[in-house]
């Protein structure tokens, strides 16, 4: 197992000490898919038809690789396998499926995937996955490293007009930024919604909400994270904004303010979630089944809420007021397949 390095898990964690505070497993199966392998090093070649994107809908980290493939038009080169928004402690799984099973995989549970690649697999079951259709192993569940593969490394398929996300001018500034979003927002939420006490709790809200503060200085006069167009930034940011009112604010205990009540972020999150690739990957009762039903530590009930109200996530943001286009020199992608919208989408046409 020596590619088998420490594999990130949405829900694993650990309680450091003192103070309780929850510490996420950031370990990953860490061989990629690229162009050349290097002799030696376990890597596996781009190949048109030969991986199949695991991503459930209702995971925020999953919700990243769904948006850049749409993005970079990578749907034909890299088939998708959806879980349902729920599952037991063992494995994501196919019961979105007929019969319950991946028509490609031909798996049940994706579990099954990391067990022909390692058995007894010791780690936390977790996506986004690429498994390799032919043997059904997985190959790498670094959902990091995915969306920077899916840019750099499959360029040979991406769709005419596909954006870059990764500009040269702007890279380092935006690992930076991506590093605070991270640390202090996409993983700030849980480490509220876990923390294992008051203290743990109090110091996690104060970070989180400074970080959400200065992102909505940010977006003040830019209308994208890094400037007038989309980048991998956007994506990261959008997919915890757009689970924001809906699960972390009463769930998670991030309530000092909702999403609908920041303008900036807000008007942000709207214009993205109104551009195609972004909202057309989201499905509201999925991502909140997910959370109300499988965390049954915090709500032991499994109750999911009706609210709140989506009608905003459509209406007129003014984003446009600040310039910029969200595609820069390229151009939308195009519908998304029928079989790949989302159940339950709230996007006029898509149905």
């Amino acid at each position: 197992m020596n590619d088998l390095a420490p594999a990130e898990h949405v829900r694993s964690g650990v309680y450091s000490t003192p103070g309780r505070a929850y510490v996420r497993d950031q370990r990953y199966i860490t061989t990629r898919i690229v162009r050349s392998p290097a002799a030696g090093s376990g890597d596996w070649p781009v190949e048109a038809g030969r991986y199949r994107l695991v991503a459930a809908r209702a995971c925020p980290w999953a919700n990243r690789a769904l948006i850049v493939r749409r993005l970079l038009g990578l749907e034909a080169a890299i088939g998708v396998g959806l879980p349902g928004p729920t599952h037991d402690a063992d494995s994501w799984t196919f019961d979105l499926d007929p019969g319950g099973v991946d028509p490609v995989l031909g798996i049940a549970r994706l579990k099954d995937a990391y067990e022909a690649r390692f058995p007894g697999y010791p780690r936390g079951i977790t996506v986004p996955a690429l498994v390799d259709v032919p043997t059904g192993q997985v190959v790498t569940n670094d959902f990091d490293q995915i969306t920077r593969d899916l840019a750099s490394e499959w360029v040979d398929f991406h769709r005419p007009g596909a954006p870059d996300l990764w500009p040269p001018d702007v890279r380092d500034e935006m690992e930076d930024v991506m590093r605070r979003v991270f640390t202090d927002v996409n993983n700030g939420v849980y480490r509220c919604g876990f923390a294992g006490s008051q203290e743990a709790y109090d110091a996690a809200h104060e970070r989180l909400w400074a970080a959400l503060d200065w992102l909505e200085e940010r977006l003040a006069h830019r209308r994208f994270l890094m400037g007038d167009a989309i980048t991998e930034a956007d994506v990261r940011l959008f997919t915890t904004l757009v689970r924001f009112d809906p699960v972390y604010h009463g769930h998670f205990k991030c309530n000092r303010s909702k999403l609908s009540e920041l303008p900036n972020l807000w008007g942000y999150a709207r214009d993205l979630f109104q551009t195609p690739g972004f909202g057309d990957t989201v499905d509201f009762e999925q991502i909140k089944r997910h959370y109300y039903v499988v965390h049954t530590d915090l709500n032991p009930l499994s109750i999911v809420p009706g609210g709140p109200d989506l009608s905003g996530w459509l209406t007129p943001h003014g984003r446009e007021a600040l310039g910029g286009r969200p595609f820069g020199d390229g151009t939308p992608p195009t519908p998304p397949a029928p079989t790949e919208v989302p159940p339950h989408t709230i996007l006029p046409g898509l149905r």
